[in-house]
């Protein structure tokens, strides 16, 4: 499991289109919001930066954060 920082997510409707982009890299990835902090946790087989990526394709600039 590791942590993106989520830059612009500020809302429900940001938190759900972060997910969506996780879920359309990696249907089975577990994906936890931490709306207030603008972290998302994330259990996936694919790798962070490719995670990363795919989340600020969708709009939301994304960096790592570390590992839990």
């Amino acid at each position: 499991m590791y942590t993106l920082e989520v830059e612009k997510m500020s809302c429900g409707g940001c938190a759900a289109r972060v997910t969506r982009a996780v879920q359309a890299l990696d249907p089975h990835a577990k994906v936890e919001v931490l709306l207030k902090d603008r972290l998302v946790r994330v259990e996936s087989t694919q790798a962070p930066a490719a995670v990363a990526d795919a989340v600020s394709a969708a709009g939301y600039p994304a960096s790592e954060a570390g590992a839990i």
